[in-house]
This record gives C-alpha cells, sequence and structure tokens, in this order.
C-alpha cells in the first residue's frame, strides 16, 4: 500500500500528473484544485497517497494534506460514491465550501457540482453531516474570504457549474463589485464578461 510520495513533476495530464520518484514515474490521480496548486508549489512535490487496487489496475490518489485525504474518504464512504466521483466532487467545489453546503444542508450548493444529483447530495447530507463537523475551519490554503448575499451565492453557483474556477470568481466579484448589481441576470453577465477578459 502506497501512502506518501515524494518527486519531481515529470509531466501532467487532464485529471493526474506523473510524478519521478527516484527514476520511477507514478501516476497520481489529483483534484483540479490540487492541480492549480501544484503549479506555485517547488520541487520535490509531496502527496499523500490513497491506493486503490483493482484486478486489473492499482490507482493512486493524492492529496496535499491529510485533511483532503481524510475528506475523501468520508466521500467515498457514502453510499454511490467511488474514488473517481469523489475526486469529481473535489475538483467542483473547495474543501471548506463543501464542508460547510453539507452542514447547512445545501441541496443547490451541492447539486450544482458535475456529477452530483439530488439522491447523492442528500446521501451526503445525512451520511456525512455529522462526521464532518471536526474538519471545519481546519484549511490553511490561504483563499479570498467574500462575503456572500444570496445574490453572489446564485451567481457563483452558476459560474462554478460552468467550469469556472472558485478563486478565479471571487477576484472577479471584487473587481465588478457584484454587490452593487441589481439582480442576477446584470451580475451573471457582466461576471461572465469580466472572467472571460482575465
Amino acid at each position: 500500500m502506497i501512502a506518501h510520495l515524494q518527486g519531481n513533476l515529470f509531466s501532467q495530464m487532464e485529471d493526474s500528473i506523473v510524478l519521478d520518484v527516484g527514476g520511477v514515474g507514478y501516476e497520481v490521480h489529483l483534484s483540479s484544485q490540487t492541480l492549480e496548486k501544484i503549479a506555485s508549489l517547488p520541487s520535490p512535490l509531496s502527496f499523500v497517497i490513497y491506493t486503490v487496487v483493482r484486478e486489473d489496475s492499482i490507482t493512486l490518489f493524492g492529496f496535499l494534506s491529510q485533511k483532503e485525504k481524510t475528506l475523501f474518504l468520508r466521500l467515498i464512504s457514502v453510499s454511490g460514491i467511488g474514488p473517481k466521483l469523489a475526486m469529481n466532487i473535489l475538483s467542483g467545489i473547495h474543501s471548506e465550501d463543501l464542508i460547510a453546503a453539507i452542514h447547512r444542508e445545501d441541496l443547490v450548493r451541492l447539486t450544482a457540482i458535475p456529477g452530483v444529483g439530488k439522491k447523492t447530495a442528500e446521501r451526503m447530507i445525512v451520511e456525512l453531516k455529522d462526521k464532518l463537523l471536526n474538519l471545519m475551519g481546519t484549511d490553511s490554503t490561504p483563499r479570498i474570504k467574500t462575503k456572500h448575499t444570496p445574490l453572489t451565492e446564485d451567481v457563483l453557483s452558476a459560474l462554478l457549474n460552468l467550469g469556472y474556477n472558485r478563486n478565479e470568481i471571487e477576484k472577479t466579484f471584487e473587481r465588478i463589485k457584484i454587490g452593487e448589481k441589481k439582480n442576477f441576470e446584470e451580475a451573471l453577465k457582466e461576471s461572465l464578461q469580466a472572467l472571460s477578459k482575465s
């Protein structure tokens, strides 16, 4: 069982990297959130690993922190969520936002994550709400913090559903002063225009 890897980035694909560890290349699957972070990290890169062994394959899933791996393990404990969907969920929403959405039973936010339907979101809430409290507020990753109104939450969900990165959305919200917009349509239109230019 591989639990940790440290090495240099050899190549990068859409949802994984090849990590050179002493001349041996390991393919490690990462969330899009992690893929974005490693671009600014110095070598060597270090990952906490979750190993999935099947009859015909060994798949490695990598995480920058034990907290992210713990959240991943909690997700795959939910009926109907396998490792690939769990990684997809971590790609579609920041860890802190996922924990908060589950805690406040926010079906709208959870079903905005690509691949998560209403039934899956409901199972996540029922099975994880009380299991994630110890993970709240423990993420040391620096992130833009914006105080959201119902309007900005709606626009944020729409943009995340379209595949935009949360940090870029937050930066855009600050630039266009989204809190001053009158309605959803105006706020979404200006956000999309600003994001297309950045």
